[in-house]
């Protein structure tokens, strides 16, 4: 389906560029005009024709379309969700800083870890001598 025709399909005029949340609101619409279970019987097969055509623009509006004067919302939110913040607010520029807390925690955990323990055996080392000479 052409970008132009599912424009078209959802109420866009076909050199409008909708945003994101009015598309999914021209959709909801759309789809709870011509949904199957709210049809007669006697309408439903044409009901649910219209139903494919229009999740099928929903699909294709999202994705960009092949048409000349697509657009992508995908590109965008594909770099959004791989790098976590949009290039635009500085995403990749601290990453290294990201890390440091984390490794903080870690290290502080394992050695706080390593000194209760060996706390833990001289204490117990204190309150049970041990008389045997090959035992520490």
């Amino acid at each position: 389906m052409l970008g132009d025709e599912a424009r078209l399909l959802l109420g866009f005029p076909p050199d409008s560029h909708p945003s994101y949340s009015q598309i999914k609101a021209a959709y909801r619409k759309k789809v709870w005009e011509c949904h199957p279970d709210r049809v007669p019987q006697h309408q439903k097969p044409s009901a649910e024709s219209q139903f494919k055509l229009i999740s099928e623009a929903y699909n294709c509006m999202l994705s960009g379309g092949r048409g000349a004067n697509s657009y992508s919302y995908a590109d965008s939110y594909s770099r959004v969700v791989r790098t976590g913040v949009p290039r635009s607010q500085g995403g990749t520029k601290y990453q290294g800083l990201i890390k440091v807390p984390f490794l903080l925690i870690i290290f502080g955990t394992v050695s706080l870890g390593g000194f209760i323990a060996t706390r833990a055996y001289n204490k117990q080392k204190a309150s049970f001598p041990s008389h045997n000479p090959f035992l520490p």
